[in-house]
Parts: structure tokens; sequence; C-alpha cells
């Protein structure tokens, strides 16, 4: 059973309130150091292993400098995201730049911070090499191994109907043009599935990435330095659901290390990931305050927030858990569905959930939305997005980024030359 909790008390969010009105975001420091810390310390046998934190699960500067001092990098997949990094003052190799179709000044600024390079498609060797004159002597591939798993994944897709990746084929024609154009330290990348709580899944992965390493030797003479098994970690967002157990993971990569890459005389290879949701998802809550309650054919609750603050239960009909705050004991007796305010019918957080009996006024936190939450924020209907807050480990609340205005969403607007 995986448990819902949420890291304050109702005195401690009604203090908060007063100075910080609802929605917003708020992340537990504590809870996301000591999961960061465990997942770490349970890939130490691994030779130089580095977790790159994915920029864009939380782009916020405060959570990423809380990460740098764990240790941790940063995978960015934009010119925003190295911008952040270089704000923090994460640069070289401690960033990993896994994007795609991507502009050149892209590239650019990532080559200019030193950053790792992993190359989307083949084609994009030869688009560096015109624009930037030459290849740089570090380079990564992502892999697309296409058909692995019936069914693909929600999120991600069917490996061969996704448009990240190069073929095997490719990768190998890759590695032999660098070869002898100027690259002497090569890397290799996948990311087959997302939100992933099945550790065979991820262990085949791990499995997958060492033979195309061997593959690599046999058809090039290249030794990969290291390999990047991508995100894909998966959030228990049930309380049905387990969470992955990372000693687990660990030690099943770790006996197929030893069988594929120590058996065959590979010399050692660095591993890595690039975990956005699993680090920051468990610990981030959108609290709100439910403004009005409508009976028609259904019962709904509506929120002050919606789905700008959070898109996930929309976009993929995901499931957040709510706590409706002071009735976490009461029986789950009402079905509501819980709403937002935006012109969308599928602007629910929740769809004939069972919950306490909800009053207006009543605070309600949805849980699992430390990644893809804010930062998948928009602003249609002209909703603002609202303040993201870290809550340290001493109790303090500390505001990381303030709510929009209306001032900031017409800032791009010139309204003296109507």
């Amino acid at each position: 059973m995986n448990e819902k909790k949420v890291p304050f008390t109702g005195e401690q969010l009604e203090s908060i309130i007063a100075q910080y009105p609802t929605p917003f975001h708020i992340y537990d420091a504590k809870g996301i150091v000591e999961n960061i810390r465990r997942f770490i310390k349970a890939f130490s046998w691994a030779k130089d292993f580095k977790e790159y934190f994915a920029v864009k699960a939380t782009p916020n500067p405060y959570i990423m400098r809380l990460l740098q001092k764990e240790g941790v990098g940063a995978d960015c997949s934009s010119l925003a995201e190295l911008v952040l990094c270089e704000k923090v003052g994460i640069t070289g190799s401690d960033i990993i730049f896994s994007s795609n179709d991507t502009p050149y000044e892209e590239y650019a600024k990532a080559l200019e911070m030193g950053a790792i390079i992993n190359l989307d498609d083949i084609t994009h060797i030869a688009y560096i090499e015109k624009h930037n004159g030459r290849l740089p002597e570090r380079l990564c591939f992502r892999y697309n191994p296409g058909s692995l798993k019936e069914g693909g994944n929600t999120i991600i897709g069917l490996p061969e109907e996704a448009k990240y990746g190069m073929t095997q084929d490719q990768i190998i024609e890759a590695v032999m043009y660098c070869k002898d154009h100027g690259v002497s330290h090569f890397g290799l990348h996948t990311m087959v599935v997302s939100n992933e709580l099945d550790i065979n899944g991820l262990i085949g992965t791990a499995e997958l990435m060492f033979d195309l390493a061997l593959l690599v030797k046999e058809k090039t003479g290249v030794e990969v330095e290291f390999i990047d098994f991508g995100g894909g970690i998966g959030v228990a967002y049930k309380p049905e659901q387990t969470p992955v157990d990372f000693e687990a993971l660990s030690a099943g990569i770790k006996r197929a290390y030893e069988e594929k890459i120590e058996g065959n005389g590979h010399s050692p290879i660095s591993l890595a990931f690039e975990c956005g949701r699993m680090v920051t998802g468990p610990y981030g809550y959108l609290v709100a305050t439910a403004i009005h309650r409508k009976d028609i054919y259904k019962h709904y609750i509506g929120l002050d927030a919606c789905m700008a603050n959070l898109m996930r239960p929309a976009l993929y009909g995901s499931y957040h858990h709510i706590t409706v705050m002071g009735k976490e004991q009461a029986p789950a007796d009402h079905v509501y569905d819980v709403t937002g305010s935006l012109c969308e019918n599928n602007d629910k957080f929740a769809i004939d959930r069972q919950l306490p009996k909800i009053d207006i006024g009543d605070r309600i936190v949805i849980h699992d939305a430390g990644a893809h939450g804010h930062a998948m924020g928009f602003n249609y209907n002209g909703k603002l997005r609202s303040a993201e807050l870290l809550l340290h480990e001493d109790g303090r609340v500390e505001l990381i980024r303030r709510a929009e205005t209306l001032d900031d969403l017409f800032a791009t607007l010139d309204f003296s030359k109507l």
C-alpha cells in the first residue's frame, strides 16, 4: 500500500495560505533530498554514476540548486533550460543536452557550455558540422530500438512510432563517421518508456543498451564510455501502486552489467539516468480551495485551480490522489467530478472520484504534482500560472516563483498602437 500523506498539518497550511493565496504548488525539500540520496546510493557500485535531473519536469532554479548540492546534473532539451543551468552554475559534463528537431542556436549554447550533446538523429551530425565547422570531441547518440513492448507506453508511445532516436544501423554508421571526424569519446542513450513501475522493463532497457555497446565495439572498434538509460522510472500515483525499489533495480542492472560488459571484456562504462518525474513528482502538491458545488446529472466540485495548473489528468487521463484537508479520516461516501474553471469540458482533476463530503472553502491537496505540473502550465482563457513554494525541513516556506499577474500576461502587447 502506497500511503498518500501531506508534509504539513492543516494549521500549517492555513498559515501558508494566509501569506500565499491558493492555488499554488508546494514542494517538500526534505522528501526530494532523501529520495535522490537513496537513488544515488543504490548505484554506488557503478563507475562515475550520474543522475541528470530532467529540467523539463520542474524547471525551477531553486529546485535545481537543491539537487545540485547532492551532485545531480541536468538533462536539458531547450535553450531556456540551458540558461537555467547557467544561472544555477551547472555547466560542462554536468549537463546532457537531449533535444530533438533542434535549432542550431540551441546546439551552439550547449557547445559553449561544454555540455554533452546527445544527438537524436543521424542527420544532426552534418548539421552541427555545417554550422560549427567541426564536431565536438564527445558525442552521445539516442537509440530507438523499434518494437519492444506490446501496447507501448501511454506517454511515450510505441518506440517504432516515436519521433525520437536512431535505428541500430544508424547508430553504427554515426559512430563510424564520427570516429573519423574528430570525436574521441562516445556515449549511448535511450528512453523507450515513461512512468514505468515494472523494474523488469527498466532492467531490460539496461540489457538492451549493454548489447548495443558490445555491437558498437564489434562493428566499429569503438568502446562506448558512458550509457544514459534516460528517465522512465515511474511514480506510484495510485495508493494501490508500489513505488520502484531503487535497490532492486540497481541489483538487476548490476547483474546485467557484470554479465554483458565485464563478462565480454569491455572497458568500464559510466552509467547515468536522467530522471525527472521520480525525483520531484511525489514531493510536490497542488493546493487549491473548493469555491463552487454544482449538482446536475453529476456532482461537481469547482476549484480555484484549473488544468492550467496541472494538465496531466486532462492530457493523459492520469490519476492524481486528492486529500481534503481535515477530512483525512472521514468516509469517502460522496462521488464527485473535481473541476477547474477553464472553458473546456476536460478541465477535470478527477472523474467519479469517491471523496469525503466537500464543503465550500475546504482545502484540496492534489498529490504527486511535483513534476510536469507547474511546468506544463499555460495561459489559455487568460489563466495565470500560480506560485511555487518550497517547504524546508525546518518548516520554513520559501517563495521560489511568484504567481503571474495580468501585467505579465499582457507584457508582450502594445496597447498604445490600438
